[in-house]
């Protein structure tokens, strides 16, 4: 029998995700849903699926054993909740929200139902860093470096705080996961955010530039820059020890030692084999597929809110990862 999938947020990283859905014979994506009606009917019909304009209705009309929510930080609404008292599983697109206690208030029903949630930290997909995670299980990580450099993303919610959380809380998520993913978890934050040179943009409130420095709970100690105000894109994580270096530099990783320098490319498609392990643990009730769940994405979202919240005081802040 098919897995049933709904999906709420027809949008760029919707269709990413229903390309590999529909790819996935084990799948039958019965229902679309997104805010947008032309979309929304668009998508239905392209795929044979029911359209709706209101996720209350898809919930109420449809029977599904798992949802995709995909829509932006600020519109999560009762979703997850919803959802969550049916007993459907959950794919949650990051960043999960916006204010940390309405996400712990998530948490507690997706626990309390016994669901599997998966939230979409594609990274952590890579076969390369599955690599850089084997390398560095017996060593000792003393310095992680991170970098999330890029252009302006057009979409007009995008440059407002009050609904993306800014370009840290919304895009370099995806860094600040990945150093969290090699390194552990972080336990203090110091930010100096500013916008510097994008004040031109109409509407625009969100900094862009931002320096975050961290200390791990191992001890380590960390930097993340991010911006928007470059012409091309650059993203990536370096971990470095004694006489070691883990450098990701996008799809590509470097390991560095006493014994040389070794390259490898990833080969692998990181959204499907992300959405295909989403299945499989429904599939077979195995939740350790899933490599991002909801509870390890709340701690990334608890580290950029409280990067936004020290650059705001101009104090550090520490971070409290209680469950």
């Amino acid at each position: 029998m098919s897995i049933q999938i709904g999906m709420i947020g027809v949008g760029g990283i919707g269709q990413h995700h229903l390309k590999g859905l529909l790819a996935d014979e084990r799948v039958r994506v019965t229902a679309v849903c997104d805010v947008n009606k032309e979309a929304a009917a668009s998508t239905a019909e392209q795929i044979g699926a029911a359209g709706y304009t209101s996720w209350r209705e898809l919930l109420a009309h449809e029977q599904l054993d798992a949802l995709f929510v995909c829509v932006p930080p600020f519109a999560h609404e009762e979703i997850e909740e919803q959802a969550a008292a049916r007993g459907i599983h959950l794919f949650v697109e990051k960043p999960i929200g916006l204010d940390l206690e309405t996400v712990k208030r998530k948490q507690a029903a997706i626990e309390k139902a016994g669901i599997i949630s998966a939230t979409g930290y594609c990274l952590r997909y890579l076969d390369i860093v599955q690599q850089a995670r084997d390398y560095l299980a017996d060593k000792q990580i003393a310095l992680v470096r991170g970098h999330y450099l890029t252009k302006f993303v057009e979409t007009p919610w995008w440059r407002q705080m009050g609904k993306s959380g800014g370009q840290l809380v919304e895009q370099a998520t995806h860094t600040l996961d990945m150093m969290r993913f090699l390194a552990g978890d972080v336990e203090k934050v110091y930010a100096q955010m500013a916008l510097m040179a994008s004040q031109d943009i109409d509407g625009i409130d969100i900094p862009d530039v931002s320096a975050v420095s961290l200390s791990f709970a191992t001890g380590a100690i960390g930097q993340l820059d991010t911006c928007f105000i470059q012409a091309d894109h650059r993203t990536g994580v370096e971990i470095l020890g004694k006489h070691f270096r883990v450098q990701i530099d996008g799809r590509k990783l470097t390991i560095t030692d006493e014994a040389g320098t070794r390259t490898t490319e990833a080969t692998v498609d990181m959204y499907r084999k992300q959405d295909r392990a989403f299945v499989t643990a429904i599939e077979t009730g195995d939740a350790s597929l899933v490599l991002s769940p909801y509870a390890s994405a709340k701690k990334t979202l608890a580290v950029t809110l409280a990067a936004n919240q020290s650059a705001k005081s101009g104090t550090p802040v520490t971070i409290s990862h209680d469950e």
